[in-house]
């Protein structure tokens, strides 16, 4: 099965930038679509960002705009452009399938947006 791990998180001020990375272990397009999630304390994980192995993206409404999902197949790769973060985007991101079964979830990686 493949494996996805997610990196790039860090504390940031309103209105910075960040790029998440999640790394397939294997071929990305095994995966049925790849989805950003977030969860912040005490809240539901929430779907953030999608991109279909069609190439369909979706968006969070309080993201569109904001964020922007990429796909690099030559690595294995799906990024997560985030600017003009806000405190609001404060969780821990994972990635994982959108379609189908979840794979395992990994650890994730922190974003905190404070000043």
């Amino acid at each position: 099965q493949v494996q996805l791990a997610e990196s790039g998180g860090g504390l940031v001020r309103p209105g910075e930038s960040l790029r998440l990375s999640c790394a397939a272990s294997g071929n990305i397009f095994s995966i049925d679509g790849v989805g950003w999630y977030r969860q912040a304390p005490g809240k539901a994980r929430e779907l953030v960002a999608s991109i279909a192995n069609n190439g369909n993206i979706k968006y969070l409404d309080s993201v569109q705009g904001r964020f922007t999902i990429v796909r690099d197949s030559s690595k294995n790769t799906v990024y997560l452009q985030m600017n003009s973060l806000k405190s609001e985007d404060t969780a821990v991101y994972y990635c994982n399938s959108v379609g189908g079964s979840f794979l395992n979830w990994g650890q994730g990686t922190q974003v905190t947006v404070s000043s």
